[in-house]
Formats: C-alpha cells, sequence, structure tokens
C-alpha cells in the first residue's frame, strides 16, 4: 500500500490535506482531535487501522491546524470541522460512501450524515460521543476535563513527562512504552500544545444529541467496556439516540485497541460485516457521461476498469503509451476524477470492464 496526499481549500481560504489508501470501494475516516497524515503511516495506534481496510479505498485528512493542513488558522470550530469533511469528500469526487469515525471524529461524522443523508450510505462509530465532556453536566467530569487541559498544555509531546503517563494510562493502558513513544512522536509533530488544547475545548463542548435522533442510514456503535477517555454510558447514551442502530461491547480497556490484544480481529470482523451489507460500501458518482465519450475512450475506460496498466492498454489497443496517456487524460477530465483508482470504482460502477467483472 501507498497513500497519495493531496490538498483542497475550504471556502474560508484554509488549506487542507487528505490522502487515500487501499483500493476499491470508498471508506471515509472522520479525522480526530490529534492527526498528522504521514505519521498516522506509521503510528503503532494509526497503521493497523489502514491495513485492516485495504480491500477499501480509504479517504481520510488532516484537521485545520493539524499536521498537513493549515497549521497558523485561528478559524477553529466545530462547524468548521464539519464543513471541512464535505470540503475533503468533494475534493476526492466521492458521491455516497460509509463514514469510519472514532472518538473525536464521531460527533463531526454524525453532523455531516445528519446534515447530507443523501451522502452517507453506512455510518460506524467507535469509542465516540453525542456529548463533549463539558456537555455531560457533572461538576467531576467537568473538574477532570479541565485538569487534563492544563496537563496538556504543560507536558504536550514530552514521553518522559507526566502527562504522557496520564494520556497513556487513560487512552492505551495496555500499550507498552513504544506505543507511548509512538504517541509524543505524533503529539510534537501534529500541532503545538496551546492549538492542542484549543481543539479539546471545542471538541469537549460538542452536543450533537438532535443529530444522532435526525440520522437515517444504518450506524453501527461500537465501546470498549472500560474505556476510560470515554465511558461506555456514554457509547449506550449515543445508540440510544439513534434509530436503525447496532450496538456492539467489547472487553477491553483500550480506547485505542492494541493489535495485539483479541478483541482487535474481532472489532475488525464487525465492522467489514456491517460494510459487506448492500449498499454499504457504495459507488463515488456512478453515473457517468459515458455519452460523451468517443469509442476510443471508452475503450481505454474499459480497459482501466479490467486493471490494465498504461503499457497494457497500448498493446491490446495497438497504441503507443503516449497517446494511451492522452486519452486518459481527456477521460478523467470527462468524467471528473484525478486519480485512477477513483476511474477504476466509478467505471467498475457503471458496469464498465469485463475482465475483472463490474461491481
Amino acid at each position: 500500500m501507498h497513500q497519495d496526499i493531496r490538498f483542497c481549500t475550504a471556502d474560508d481560504g484554509v488549506k487542507l490535506a487528505y490522502a487515500a489508501t487501499g483500493s476499491g470501494p470508498p471508506l471515509v475516516m472522520a479525522s480526530t482531535w490529534l492527526t498528522h497524515l504521514e505519521h498516522q503511516w506509521r503510528s503503532l495506534a494509526w497503521r493497523p487501522w489502514l491495513d485492516a481496510f485495504s480491500e477499501f479505498t480509504v479517504l481520510r485528512h488532516d484537521s485545520r491546524g493539524c499536521g498537513l493542513s493549515d497549521r497558523d488558522t485561528e478559524k477553529l470550530s466545530f462547524e468548521n470541522w464539519v464543513n471541512d469533511l464535505a470540503c475533503v469528500v468533494d475534493a476526492a469526487g466521492l458521491d455516497r460512501f460509509p463514514i469510519l469515525a472514532t472518538c473525536w471524529g464521531g460527533p463531526v461524522a454524525i453532523e455531516y450524515a445528519a446534515r447530507y443523508p443523501e451522502r452517507v450510505s453506512h455510518l460506524v462509530l467507535y469509542g465516540t460521543y453525542a456529548r463533549g465532556r463539558f456537555q455531560v453536566g457533572q461538576p467531576e467530569v467537568t473538574r477532570k476535563a479541565r485538569l487534563m487541559l492544563e496537563l496538556t498544555r504543560q507536558g504536550w509531546g514530552q514521553q518522559n513527562d507526566a502527562f504522557m503517563q496520564v494520556w497513556s494510562s487513560t487512552f492505551q493502558p495496555g500499550g507498552t512504552m513504544d506505543y507511548l513513544r509512538s504517541w509524543a512522536e505524533q503529539m510534537r509533530l501534529a500541532t503545538t500544545a496551546e492549538k492542542a488544547v484549543r481543539l479539546l475545548e471545542i471538541g469537549w463542548s460538542v452536543d450533537v444529541r438532535k443529530a444522532a435522533r435526525k440520522l437515517k442510514c444504518p450506524v453501527l456503535v461500537m465501546h470498549a467496556e472500560r474505556d476510560c477517555a470515554v465511558p461506555i454510558a456514554e457509547g449506550r447514551l449515543l445508540a440510544s439516540l439513534i434509530r436503525d442502530c447496532r450496538f456492539v461491547q467489547f472487553d477491553s480497556q483500550n480506547h485505542m485497541p492494541l493489535l495485539d490484544e483479541p478483541e482487535w480481529p474481532q472489532l475488525i470482523a464487525e465492522i467489514q460485516s456491517f460494510l459487506a451489507k448492500p449498499n454499504a460500501a457504495t459507488s463515488m458518482r456512478s453515473v457517468l457521461p459515458l455519452d460523451e465519450l468517443t469509442p476510443r475512450e471508452r475503450a481505454v475506460l474499459e480497459a482501466i476498469a479490467d486493471g490494465l496498466d498504461n503499457s497494457e492498454i497500448a498493446s491490446a489497443l495497438g497504441l503507443s503509451e503516449k497517446t494511451v496517456r492522452n486519452h486518459i487524460t481527456r477521460v478523467f477530465d470527462k468524467i471528473q476524477v484525478q486519480h485512477r483508482y477513483l476511474a477504476i470504482v466509478r467505471a467498475r460502477d457503471a458496469g464498465l470492464g469485463t475482465r475483472l467483472g463490474a461491481r
């Protein structure tokens, strides 16, 4: 696998970095609090998620203020996070797709799915919530949240700091020192301490309970039984708000599951089974303007759908590779895609492709 990193611009001018990995039908991963596309590629916490869904084209992005997206912007708000998700999926050329959201990304995905029900086919919510810590209404929860904010300011990215010990015991208590070092590295690369605090304050102030009640797509809610970062009571509350929802509880203490714990393959199997149901992994702009293609351009698109590379297409059609490249440029322009993997998915969804079989 490799990842293809691109950039798009939000309506307010903020540059957003997004990446596509794997192959196959689309799967959008909503951005979480702490992101860095390049570091996630080697992160002990995040790389297993990418490997587990390599049969999909996984789309994810760095939140504004984090990673490869604009870091200096002060335009931070929950509304902007939802708009940024909309911006990224549009830039990637997606039409209808499932969303996988964890933790902080859950409320963003819920709000997006409620606003754009025609775009989201299925929604997977792991270890997340409908109301942030500041919306729970319990003084003790608020006090602990404010303490965490201060620890964040003081110990950001320092693997030997007490904050990292608190962090690891909260998010991955079963993790080794290697996990702690991986988190510390991601913190240093992702953003500054002050920006991290501001993002947490926004994330812990959200309340998407109304949006959750409006969801129309099938929803899978999963939660670790002894999750300290997001108590399981919040997961149950979220599931109770959603009409068409399945709730799965896992016997684990880790907010972010570990690759070597037995619950990890169970969790992935649940998600894959859910996404395998009819209409779960749907197409990207499945209605193609085939009548705008010349016979030669359609033949080239058919060959792309069959998985042929440029040299194989040239040999099959009796053309030079340069001519094939020129045809591909025109085809991609007409069907409005930027990447080959998008062309393959859209073409197969439209019924093209014979050697590998249309989807």
